[in-house]
């Protein structure tokens, strides 16, 4: 899909967290240079170390930013890549403030939750009005990154295994012992709770929403 990529793209990861899609675009992009920006020092310790032991580490430069106050001059990379991470500022507010980051004719790569039908179930649409009350569906995204100035190159759900086998399998091996470590603590119990509920919801109405991914486009 981004096949028009000079040989070695500048690429900033934002929001990277501890960087485990860093280092994997890092694999399959070996003319590259990224840039991961995150605020949790930790995580870029993490980042850091875990590309180093993939052997990309000379490749990725960690470095603590906000996503929402990003220190480099227009056009400086070819590819934006926002995974999970776009809500943290607003799908809307992200398109437009990190579109001057990017050169002309470059790409804005990103996940965003969606909906997948126009009528989710009031359970669904309860858990996400409480959580993130921006989510709409993928039609009306593709049209905000359009009326930002982005040509949509492609979009496509992610697999249900990247919410279940990825992210909830793992939470519920310890909620156990997370209950059990922080018994009398109350916000961990509320934080328990509603990650209980959150699996509930999903095993419910899986298919009425998940993560798109868009490539987005930038005029030349």
């Amino acid at each position: 899909m981004l096949t028009d990529l000079s040989a070695q793209p500048e690429i900033l990861d934002i929001g990277c967290g501890a960087g485990m899609q860093t280092v994997e675009v890092a694999r399959v992009c070996p003319g590259c240079r990224i840039t991961a920006v995150d605020v949790h020092q930790p995580f870029l310790d993490d980042l850091a170390r875990n590309a180093a032991s993939a052997g990309v580490g000379d490749r990725i430069v960690p470095l603590r930013a906000s996503m929402d106050d990003l220190p480099f001059p227009d056009g400086s990379f070819d590819v934006l890549w926002a995974e999970g991470s776009i809500f943290i500022v607003g799908f809307r507010e992200g398109l437009a403030s990190w579109k001057r980051l990017l050169r002309p004719g470059g790409y804005l790569c990103l996940t965003e939750a969606a909906w997948f039908t126009d009528t989710p179930s009031p359970e669904a649409a309860a858990f996400w009005n409480e959580c993130y009350p921006a989510i709409t569906t993928v039609r009306e995204n593709r049209a905000i990154a359009e009326s930002a100035g982005y040509e949509v190159a492609a979009t496509f759900p992610l697999p249900k295994s990247a919410w279940w086998e990825n992210y909830y399998v793992q939470v519920l091996k310890r909620i156990e012992d997370l209950r059990s470590n922080f018994a009398g603590n109350p916000d961990a119990e509320t934080q328990i709770e509603f990650a209980e509920r959150e699996i509930a919801i999903y095993r419910e109405h899986a298919d009425e929403y998940g993560y798109e991914f868009f490539i987005l486009r930038k005029g030349t």
